[in-house]
């Protein structure tokens, strides 16, 4: 008799809140609907005033159209901008003020080599001058034809590196592309990290103690070096050093911001083994091992850190065709990599932060250069056809103005060479734009099936890179 008393002094008490709790939500609703109400009374009163006085014309609806479709472009490209500086500039301020542990594990530094003759001994020079005591080196030489064998060779065995002595291993296979090398490096390799560099890399002295300290957290599978270009002084590898400072390592700060790099570059990258084991190693089916294996390390649920001072200096291509070549492949290897991982692309409860990096990326692989060309071609049209001359002109003058205080602040970041700014007038509107164009043609061939080649750039002497370092 009790609780049934009690019971029902419950439901007394409570009955006139939730009654009042009902006409809060009853007057919440009808402000709401007063609102709207008056704020689509304001708007159909415009239209009925402004309605004689509008001239319908098709140049008026062109002229219209053209804006909108300029404001909406602009919109979009704004919010991609600022979202990827902010979050570059968050992690900076990061990465400033963070104290990393120092740690010194052995690492073994796997070096694959196919026809490098030309660049090997001094790459192999730069890991000896590492700031670094605990590691060896392997070479694996992927069945080179030219003189790259012998002059492996002459480098094998223990040599002076800066604060110890360093093994040098060379094996020698069967040519079966990079990932097979690497693989076979990384199995013979008995550390517990690795890194992995392509031929003709040259890594600053710091770059392995820089970038292993940061394994001192164990969700860390892996760490994304910093890749500048090495052959510069030319109008084309310029571009591309401005892009690779502006336009990849600025990405990768902000991705690093959410510990979620897309990708670890081929030039630089040091791995926990641990997490290479569970992804099963490098894999030949994709033309982008690189953007493969980051992908798989992701789904495993490792995180990738970026660090801006493990630098790794790289051949670029020296002309317009090598180029086109090289970004013909990565295009169709990320393409290939995405498409293996599909089934995680709608189904973010498996594992939410792989799934937004698959979605950024087919956003940047597929949907962003499709939109600038299309965005360009329309502006350039309604220029010529329709006289908007002077609106594309600030249209670009904007862009450009952005491009170069972008890069006044990712040079500035980076210590780098101050000149590059002036690229990037014709950053956005020339050779971004080229290269959209290339990304869209190697999409269409990758989606209809068209077989293509590896594909091999032609090396060039390395140049001596203390001149550049000497800005870092």
């Amino acid at each position: 008799m009790s609780n049934n008393t009690v019971k029902r002094a419950y439901y007394i008490f409570t009955q006139p809140e939730n009654e009042q709790k009902g006409e809060n939500l009853e007057q919440k609703y009808l402000r709401r609907i007063l609102i709207s109400g008056l704020v689509s009374v304001i708007l159909l009163l415009i239209i009925v005033f402004t309605l004689p006085s509008t001239v319908l014309s098709v140049s008026a609806l062109i002229e219209y159209s053209v804006i909108v479709a300029l404001v909406i472009f602009l919109f979009i490209l704004l919010v991609r901008y600022f979202a990827i500086l902010i979050m570059a500039y968050l992690y900076v301020n990061e990465y400033t003020f963070s104290d990393e542990e120092e740690i010194s594990p052995f690492v073994s530094i796997i070096v694959p080599v196919y026809n490098e003759e030309k660049v090997i001994r001094d790459s192999i020079k730069s890991l000896l001058n590492l700031n670094y005591s605990n590691y060896e080196i392997i070479i694996v030489n992927d069945g080179s034809t030219d003189n790259t064998k012998t002059i492996c060779e002459s480098l094998v065995g223990i040599r002076k590196g800066k604060f110890s002595d360093v093994r040098i291993t060379l094996i020698n296979k069967e040519n079966a592309g990079k990932a097979t090398a690497l693989n076979t490096g990384i199995a013979y390799s008995k550390a517990d990290f690795v890194l992995c560099m392509d031929g003709d890399s040259q890594l600053m002295p710091d770059t392995l103690r820089a970038a292993v300290r940061h394994f001192a957290d164990e969700r860390i599978g892996a760490v994304a070096g910093n890749v500048k270009v090495l052959n510069r002084k030319r109008f084309l590898t310029d571009l591309q050093a401005l892009e690779y400072i502006e336009g990849l390592n600025m990405a990768r700060s902000a991705q690093s911001f959410l510990r979620l790099v897309n990708i670890i570059p081929g030039p630089i990258g040091v791995f926990r083994r641990k997490a290479l084991e569970e992804a099963a190693f490098y894999s030949s089916d994709t033309f982008a091992e690189d953007a493969d294996v980051t992908l798989k390390l992701l789904s495993k649920g490792w995180k990738i850190y970026y660090e801006p001072t493990a630098v790794s200096f790289t051949q670029a291509p020296a002309t317009l065709q090598q180029l086109l070549k090289q970004r013909y492949r990565w295009t169709r290897g990320i393409i290939q990599s995405i498409r293996k991982h599909k089934r995680f692309l709608l189904n973010p409860t498996i594992n939410f932060g792989y799934t937004f990096v698959l979605w950024t990326m087919f956003y940047e692989a597929l949907v962003w250069p499709v939109m600038n060309i299309a965005a360009n071609a329309f502006f350039i049209s309604a220029a010529l056809v329709f006289g908007f001359s002077n609106l594309l002109f600030f249209w670009w003058a904007g862009l450009a103005l952005l491009d170069m205080i972008t890069a006044l602040y990712c040079i500035a970041v980076e210590k780098e060479e101050f000149r590059l700014i002036w690229y990037a007038v014709l950053y956005r509107m020339v050779f971004i734009l080229i290269i959209d164009i290339c990304k869209t043609m190697s999409t269409i061939e990758e989606f209809l099936g068209i077989r293509m080649t590896w594909g091999k750039l032609e090396r060039q002497t390395n140049t001596a890179y203390t001149s550049i370092s000497g800005n870092l």
